[in-house]
């Protein structure tokens, strides 16, 4: 199931070419702040810091393993094509980085904290803005704070209605830790999209100032 999963996002993900995000100035939508590929700048953030995060769990003998996510605020950066691919290479990464992390669970990890909240987020996205539609607030309030609860909390849910359970924690408390993740995330999610609509939109794929800003039709 994990592996098909994986595969069938990732085949999707390709097919799009996100690698064009890369070399175009423009990203997903028309905005231009200066920078030649300013896509660079969170990819390789998320490649350096995102599995360290993944893997803390199995690198210190930790009571609760509660498991940092970041796959909605990778989603905002990067856009869903290229955070797909990322975030495969996060939990290859990861598993290189921790000795005790076991093929499967980092598979497990890229699929129900990676692909699976980052689908959902994109996905919310879309219904977001088709309700409410453009404006600034909606954004970062809407996906990047509430769409990051309901994303991760949803794949929560999903992940442990397989059998996934949380190390650590008793299968009636697991709604309540997963509940209790998503909002960790969220804070950080929102904060962050803040910052970056202030002072760098060109590090979000999904923002564009035309639509937010100016309201003009994509």
């Amino acid at each position: 199931m994990d592996i098909a999963l994986l595969l069938t996002a990732l085949v999707a993900a390709l097919a799009l070419r996100p690698w064009q995000l890369l070399r175009n100035r423009k990203a997903l939508v028309t905005q231009d702040h200066g920078d030649s590929a300013p896509l660079w700048t969170p990819l390789l953030a998320t490649l350096v810091v995102l599995p360290w995060l993944w893997a803390l769990p199995t690198l210190h003998h930790m009571p609760l393993q509660l498991q940092w996510s970041g796959a909605c605020l990778v989603m905002l950066t990067l856009g869903w094509p290229l955070a797909v691919p990322a975030l495969c290479l996060v939990g290859t990464i990861a598993y290189l980085l921790s000795p005790s992390l076991e093929a499967i669970e980092a598979l497990r990890l890229t699929v129900w904290h990676g692909i699976v909240p980052a689908t959902l987020a994109m996905l919310w996205g879309v219904l977001l803005r088709r309700w409410l539609g453009t404006k600034v607030f909606v954004y970062i309030f809407g996906r990047g704070f509430v769409g990051t609860v309901l994303s991760l909390f949803a794949a929560g849910l999903l992940s442990a209605a397989l059998g996934h359970q949380l190390p650590g924690v008793q299968e009636d408390l697991s709604q309540i830790a997963h509940w209790l993740m998503a909002w960790g995330d969220a804070v950080v999610t929102g904060m962050l999209c803040a910052v970056f609509v202030a002072y760098k939109p060109e590090w979000l794929a999904t923002w564009s100032d035309d639509l937010y800003l100016h309201g003009k039709k994509p």
